[in-house]
């Protein structure tokens, strides 16, 4: 991704009053469905929705709460597979039209402050950003080992990390940086990740 033309040039998203307002689960879906053909995208971003989903529960929180998160995670990448030099301006925009509560418009802005400088603030923020990078990683490392997410250990993950030919894609430096943000180690992320990711598609 290009650093200076994914750049938001704001940090102010959405409207306050819509705060609460959020898309049907059937409604985010039919939104992907328009724009997202690429298939292995689609599962990163169920995968990602996941995770926020499950994190917002462990915390202790609402439904209600538990299905924004979740709606942050499955529309992070939305615009990514048919506008990537619009991302993530077009899906913003997209939910800012539809009047949607703007903590979840936020998150998504500030899933990669280094592209669209917008920094994560919120815990909603954070953990988007944390589980992001993370969870297309550990999943690509689950297609390469004969047992897939069984028996996977943060210490596997770890040393593939080092290996920087390995989803040379993934940012390393992201990971780190998203870890302290949110003021949790990469083992207990990666830990995370493991026990979390492979209900996902189910």
């Amino acid at each position: 991704m290009n650093e200076v033309s994914l750049n938001l040039g704001r940090s102010e998203f959405g409207n306050a009053e819509n705060s609460g307002n959020v898309l049907s689960e059937k409604e985010a879906f039919e939104l992907l469905e328009d724009w997202v053909k690429n298939e292995k995208l689609i599962v990163h971003m169920r995968q990602v929705a996941h995770l926020m989903k499950s994190f917002a529960k462990e915390k202790g929180m609402n439904d209600q709460d538990q299905h924004r998160w979740f709606l942050a995670g499955l529309l992070h990448d939305a615009d990514w597979d048919q506008w990537p030099d619009q991302h993530c301006r077009k899906i913003i925009e997209e939910l800012e039209s539809r009047n949607i509560d703007p903590e979840i418009i936020r998150a998504i802005a500030s899933h990669g402050p280094r592209y669209f400088g917008v920094e994560p603030v919120t815990e909603m923020d954070k953990m988007l950003y944390a589980f992001d990078e993370l969870s297309g990683f550990i999943h690509a490392y689950s297609l390469m080992r004969p047992t897939g997410y069984e028996g996977m250990e943060a210490k596997g993950v770890k040393k593939r990390m080092k290996d920087k030919t390995f989803a040379a894609q993934v940012s390393r430096e992201d990971i780190r940086d998203a870890s302290e943000r949110a003021g949790i180690s990469i083992d207990d992320l990666i830990n995370f990740v493991i026990s979390h990711q492979p209900q996902a598609l189910n």
